[in-house]
Formats: structure tokens, C-alpha cells, sequence
């Protein structure tokens, strides 16, 4: 099996592509190298991976097998996504920011440093589509060092606040603030992340280690 590389497809040095790998499929209604897709350095790409044209990703960009990413995908430098996951049309992925196996995401927006866990779902529709469809789907907002658990759904439009922990299992349908941890069905704040303790006692509290904390971040003052 070989890998299956279209027109206009820039993959930078040092990058290591498994076949068999499908670069720079043209979305629907373009043709061959019509649209640009664009791979940093130092990316691996895994095998029975799709990458359609339209699309960038930065350095040290990796996939599991079996992804498959659409067109108007925006991926920073250092970004992991997970085996048997799909990236729909708009999404925005920060710097550092990791997706594990089996979630699904469309126009979505994730920041720097952002965990999220295995089967995690975003949706951007509010219901089934109808004649105004186009008009009110929209994603959701996860902002920087956010960690979201196992087997959670996300629903559109929400905003989860920078630093925040959602529970695995949880369905997010409201914004969360900042620094809060929130979990359920729907999802509800429980405590801050300040609140958290370390099991075994090796920290005072989860996520004291960078990149969440450091002792010149004037964040630290903020979940004291």
C-alpha cells in the first residue's frame, strides 16, 4: 500500500509519513491542488490517515491512525491528535493542545496547553438541521489549559473558561467559568481548581507543574 499525495501539498523536513496516508483530498465542489494543505516540520502522520486540502498544521503536528481531518482545520506547533479521530470543517487548535483517541469536532476553537480525553464529542448543532441552518450552528470555546475527561460532550456554542477540569462523562451545556471544576449530567461547577487535592500527597494540589503553573505566573495568585 502506498501513500496517496495530491497536488499543492507542502509537507515540511524531517517528517515521517506511514502509508498508506491520503494528503490533500480535494474538499467538495474543488479540484486537485485547488487548496493548499500545509504540514510543518517534524510532523509523523500515521497510517489510514486523511488530511483534506484547505488545511495547515505547524511543527511537530503527529496523528494517530485512522484520523481524518477536513478542510478550513487550523493546527498550531506541537498538537497530537488521537487514533480514530475526526476533525470536521473550522476547527482552531492551539499550541501544545492534545486530542485523544475517538473524539469528533467542528468548529471548534481550543487554546494552548488543552487536554482533551478519549470519545470526547463537541458538537456545533443545536438540533437537527433545518431551512436556517447555517444561521445558528456554531462551536464551542474551550480556552487555554482547560482539561476535559473521558466520554464528554460539549454542546454548541458554550465557553469553558481557561484552567477549568471537566469530569469525564460530563455534558457541557453552559458556560464554565474559569479555574472551576465541573461535572455531571448537565455539567455543574463543584468546586475550583484550588479546591482539588493530590491523593497521594505528592502536591499540594493537581496541576501545580508547569505548563499549568510556575512560580512566576501571576496566575498562581488567582486559585490561592
Amino acid at each position: 500500500m502506498t501513500n496517496n499525495i495530491y497536488l499543492n501539498v507542502n509537507v515540511g523536513a524531517d517528517s515521517t509519513l506511514d502509508e498508506p496516508v491520503v494528503l490533500g483530498k480535494p474538499p467538495r465542489g474543488s479540484f486537485d491542488g485547488e487548496l493548499v494543505l500545509t504540514i510543518g516540520s517534524n510532523a509523523h502522520i500515521r497510517p489510514f490517515t486523511t488530511i483534506y486540502a484547505g488545511s495547515q498544521m505547524g511543527n511537530n503536528f503527529q496523528t494517530g491512525q485512522c484520523v481524518s481531518i477536513r478542510e478550513n482545520n487550523s493546527i498550531g506547533d506541537f498538537v497530537s491528535i488521537g487514533t480514530n479521530s475526526v476533525l470536521e470543517i473550522g476547527n482552531n487548535i492551539g499550541n501544545y493542545s492534545r486530542v485523544h483517541s475517538g473524539c469528533f469536532m467542528e468548529l471548534t476553537t481550543i487554546g494552548v496547553y488543552v487536554f482533551v480525553g478519549p470519545n470526547v464529542a463537541f458538537t456545533d448543532d443545536p438540533h437537527p438541521m433545518c431551512p436556517q441552518y447555517k444561521r445558528c450552528k456554531r462551536g464551542a470555546i474551550v480556552e487555554d489549559y482547560v482539561k476535559i475527561g473521558a466520554n464528554s460532550t460539549i454542546l454548541p456554542g458554550v465557553r469553558i473558561g481557561k484552567h477549568s477540569l471537566i469530569g469525564a462523562g460530563s455534558v457541557v451545556t453552559e458556560d464554565i467559568p474559569m479555574y472551576s471544576v465541573a461535572v455531571g449530567n448537565p455539567a455543574r461547577v463543584i468546586k475550583k481548581i484550588a479546591d482539588l487535592t493530590c491523593p497521594p500527597g505528592i502536591f499540594k494540589r493537581p496541576y501545580l507543574w508547569p505548563p499549568y503553573i510556575d512560580k512566576d505566573s501571576v496566575e498562581k495568585d488567582l486559585i490561592e
